[in-house]
């Protein structure tokens, strides 16, 4: 990040840069089978929520490749990786609904 801001960058593009690198380098990793040895090492160190994230989504789709591109990856890719985006998408509009609810100051209308 420091590299970014070295640039001139400001912190919102630095902290995004350094979240695209980290998605690239786990699913680079995860593809050469190198991010499950690190995992082996590190343990839960490894499973951040960013490049775990990742790793669930490279993993079946490099698995299924056999199966061909349509059926194989782009139907396997989600097994693990799609739940999550369909709970947390869920329970972010539930909360969002709740919280609606309950500010009163949102609910007053000009």
């Amino acid at each position: 990040m420091e590299i970014c801001k070295y640039r001139g960058l400001d912190n919102e593009i630095s902290a995004t840069i350094t979240s695209i690198i980290l998605i690239f380098l786990s699913a680079f990793l995860t593809a050469l089978n190198i991010f499950n040895k690190i995992g082996k090492f590190a343990g839960a160190g490894s499973l951040v929520p960013i490049t775990g994230f990742a790793n669930s989504i490279v993993s079946p789709a490099m698995e299924y490749k056999s199966e061909g591109y349509v059926m194989g990856v782009g139907a396997k890719m989600f097994t693990v990786a799609g739940p999550v985006l369909v709970y947390g998408i869920s329970a972010s509009i539930l909360v969002g609904i709740v919280y609606l609810i309950f500010n009163t100051q949102t609910l007053t209308l000009v």
